[in-house]
C-alpha cells in the first residue's frame, strides 16, 4: 500500500479517486493546486503523485518541473484529457510512470496506480523531439515501454477516425515489440530509436533496433512464413523457443497500413498510413 498525493481541482474527480484508492488500502492526501501540493511536500513524503494537467495557477507540467527540482525520485502519473498531445509529450520528458487519459475507468485507475507503486522504476525514455508533428525517442529494450508509448502516440492522432487510430496503434505495438525483443534481445541497456512524423496526408513511423537484422525467409516464429495449409505452425515454433505469444505482427501490419519497408540489414523499418 502506498502514500499518494492527488493534485487536482475537480472535487468530483477527487472524490472518485479517493474512494477507489482508499478502498485498496492506500493513504490519500489531496491538494487542489500545485502551490498547495508543494507546501504539503515540504513536510510529508509520498510514494506517488497523481497529477491533473489542467489546474489553476500552474498546470501539471509546471508543477512537475517544480516537483522534480526538490523531489526527483517521487513517482508521478499525469491525468490528462484525450487529445492533448503536448501535455502527454511534456509529461513523458519529465519521467512520469504512466498516463491516465480522461475519461478513465476505476479499473484503469487501479491498474495504473498499482503498477506505478510496484518495484519498477520509471523507464529512461529519452525524448529527442517533442513536437506533435515530429516525435523522436530513444527507448530502452524493455517490453514494459510499449504500452506507455502506444498510449502516448495515440494522442497525436486524436482527430483521426477510431479505425485509423487502432490500425496505427496495433502496427506500432507489434513492430516495436519485435524491435525490442528480437533486435534488442530484451537488454534494457540497449535502445530502439523511434520517430513518428505527422504530415497533412500521411503518418510515418520509423523504428531502428540495435540488432544485426534478420533474414525474412528464416522467420519460422512468424505467421508471415507459415506454410500454406498450416496457418498456426509458428505458434508451435514460438512455444519451443520460449517466445511470448504472438507472431502475427508483420502479417497483420501489412494488412493494416499502406506501406511497410525495411533497410537492407532489416534492422530499420518504416511504415506509412495515408490519411
Amino acid at each position: 500500500m502506498g502514500r499518494i498525493l492527488v493534485v487536482d481541482d475537480d472535487s468530483a474527480l477527487h472524490e472518485v479517486i479517493e474512494e477507489t484508492l482508499k478502498s485498496d488500502g492506500h493513504f490519500i492526501v489531496h491538494a487542489a493546486d500545485g502551490g498547495q501540493a508543494l507546501k504539503i511536500l515540504e513536510n510529508e513524503t509520498f510514494d506517488l503523485a497523481l497529477i491533473d494537467y489542467m489546474m489553476p495557477g500552474m498546470d501539471g507540467l509546471e508543477f512537475l518541473d517544480k516537483l522534480r527540482a526538490g523531489h526527483s525520485q517521487l513517482k508521478a502519473i499525469m491525468m490528462t484529457a484525450f487529445g492533448t498531445p503536448a501535455a502527454v509529450l511534456g509529461a513523458l520528458r519529465k519521467k512520469v510512470c504512466d498516463f491516465l487519459i480522461k475519461p478513465f475507468s476505476i479499473t484503469e485507475l487501479q491498474v495504473v496506480v498499482n503498477k506505478a507503486l510496484g518495484p519498477c522504476e520509471p523507464l529512461e525514455i529519452e525524448v529527442i523531439s517533442a513536437q506533435p508533428h515530429w516525435v523522436q525517442l530513444k527507448v530502452p529494450c524493455d517490453l514494459s515501454a510499449v504500452p506507455l508509448l502506444q498510449k502516448m502516440l495515440t494522442q497525436l492522432k486524436a482527430d483521426l477516425p477510431e479505425e485509423t487510430r487502432e490500425a496505427m496503434a496495433y502496427a506500432f505495438r507489434e513492430m516495436l515489440n519485435n524491435a525490442i525483443e528480437h533486435g534488442g534481445k530484451l537488454d534494457p541497456t540497449k535502445f530502439v530509436e523511434v520517430i513518428c512524423i505527422r504530415l497533412k496526408r500521411a503518418i510515418i513511423y520509423w523504428i531502428k533496433d540495435p540488432g544485426e537484422g534478420f533474414d525474412p525467409e528464416a522467420l519460422e516464429h512468424a505467421a508471415v512464413n507459415n506454410p500454406e495449409g498450416d496457418p498456426f505452425r509458428h505458434v508451435m515454433v514460438r512455444d519451443e523457443k520460449g517466445l511470448r505469444a504472438g507472431g502475427f505482427g508483420i502479417l497483420l501490419t501489412n494488412q493494416l497500413i499502406d506501406e511497410l519497408v525495411y533497410n537492407e540489414r532489416r534492422n530499420e523499418l518504416m511504415f506509412v498510413k495515408y490519411l
